[in-house]
């Protein structure tokens, strides 16, 4: 049965079991483990297979790559982007001849140091966004900051990359301590696109200049309850600014600074299109500084206990001509002198996002009335915001085309007056699940579920 099968599945094929293909030496590959029937992929050139592997979805690519040592070496040379969670993997020089072709790669993982009793006691993991670190349960304090392998093993695993990935176009990694290492990266990666640099200082950006064609650069200095930098001041913020003209997306994380280092990148680069500030410890006054970026497009702030204490008088705080998106996420917005200067430096916004933001109540949100041009507004998860201070801001935006409200629990759907009811039968878009509890209801109507428990479990 299994022979009929056979040739009725490959009846355009010769049987080769009984005959001999025709190429040149095939070599033991061509042989099943455990048959005497040849393998008909052998027939086929590398760069065909790789046509017909190419086709199959990501997910079943790994499983493809276990099939022999050819299948192995070309899916490998089909994967272009890679998270080292190993360092050793690297230092080996078993990377790049598994995956010769990479154009994206990220360090970061795989440069944390694993406690020395974690291999006789077995790894917890610890996970903190993006990334997963080994812990040590049997410690005094086994959640603390955590360690980097040694600066001279990453500047060679650096120096590695240099030599083996000259079509690299986005990298992340952990600074080192040597200018040597980045230089070696700007130098044998030509095509480097977008740069993603944790632990960074101003030490670890003088050889910044070097990159040429760096467009995308993200820069963290510290991350809370993960690791603890050197910090960028304004020294490495002006480092960058003269060696990186041709920026047109810049994120900060966890950096310092002030009005000088922000007006510096304001003024060299001039390509600046999109800037996110997060989790800053800027000083007092830097938000006038953002008047000097001319093209900017999107501002996006995430995870600021504050936006600047002291922005200064208003007549000194400027405007971006250019801004088109604001974005708020995961902010505190309690103070309402800062956030008033951020609306007035904002003024010609279009969208204007909010998301999960604390403090941000009916006096907080009136604030965003100053910016008269807005035609997107997005509300998700900012609780203290009631219908009565919503509808006020949202009517005398006579440009309004698109409005999101999600999960905001004190705007009822029986507050809406007539005037707001009209407004949402004009717009563009609507998504309008302000109540989250009230959507579970209709939901569960007539399910039976979300109920007390009397109906499923009888008192004994």
């Amino acid at each position: 049965m299994y022979q009929a099968h056979y040739h009725n599945r490959l009846r355009s094929w010769p049987n080769t079991c009984d005959q001999t293909p025709t190429i040149e030496d095939p070599g033991p590959r061509q042989q099943h483990g455990g048959g005497g029937c040849a393998d008909l992929t052998a027939l086929f050139s590398d760069e065909l297979l790789l046509r017909i592997l190419a086709a199959v979805p990501d997910p079943l690519r790994l499983p493809a790559s276990l099939v022999c040592k050819r299948w192995l070496r070309l899916v490998g040379r089909l994967r272009h982007s890679l998270t080292l969670l190993d360092w050793s993997f690297l230092d080996r020089g078993r990377l790049f001849l598994r995956f010769p072709y990479l154009a994206e790669l990220d360090l970061v993982p795989g440069s944390f140091t694993s406690p020395l009793s974690v291999a006789t006691r077995g790894p917890v993991l610890l996970s903190w966004g993006p990334f997963s670190v080994t812990v040590d349960t049997y410690a005094d304090s086994p959640v603390s900051e955590c360690c980097f392998l040694e600066p001279d093993v990453i500047d060679r695993g650096l120096e590695t990359v240099a030599r083996s990935c000259p079509d690299l176009r986005k990298l992340s990694l952990v600074a080192g301590d040597s200018e040597a290492s980045l230089m070696a990266i700007a130098g044998g990666c030509d095509t480097m696109q977008e740069l993603e640099l944790h632990r960074c200082s101003d030490l670890a950006l003088r050889p910044i200049f070097a990159f040429k064609n760096l467009q995308i650069l993200r820069l963290v200095g510290s991350v809370d309850g993960l690791y603890r930098g050197p910090g960028v001041t304004d020294i490495g913020l002006t480092m960058l600014a003269h060696g990186c003209k041709r920026l047109v997306k810049l994120e900060l994380s966890g950096c310092e600074g002030s009005y000088d280092g922000i007006s510096a990148i304001g003024r060299c680069c001039m390509m600046l299109e999109e800037l996110t500030i997060s989790d800053h410890r800027m000083d007092d006054g830097w938000l006038a500084a953002l008047s000097f970026c001319g093209n900017l497009k999107t501002l996006r702030m995430q995870s600021c206990r504050k936006i600047d204490a002291d922005p200064g008088s208003s007549e000194h705080l400027g405007t971006c001509s250019a801004i088109e998106t604001l974005q708020m996420q995961r902010c505190q917005l309690r103070d309402k002198r800062s956030l008033q200067a951020l609306f007035m430096v904002c003024e010609a916004v279009r969208d204007v996002v909010f998301e999960n933001c604390w403090g941000l109540d009916n006096n907080m949100f009136a604030l965003v009335s100053i910016c008269r041009r807005v035609k997107f507004l997005s509300l998700e998860g900012c609780s203290l915001v009631t219908t009565e201070g919503f509808e006020p801001v949202v009517l005398s935006w006579i440009d309004l085309q698109r409005l999101t409200v999600i999960s905001c629990n004190n705007i009822k759907d029986d507050e809406v007056s007539p005037a707001l009811s009209s407004l949402f039968s004009v717009l563009k878009e609507l998504k309008w699940r302000p109540d989250s509890k009230s959507v579970l209801a209709t939901g569960l109507a007539g399910t039976g579920m979300g109920k007390k428990g009397a109906r499923f479990f009888k008192r004994l």
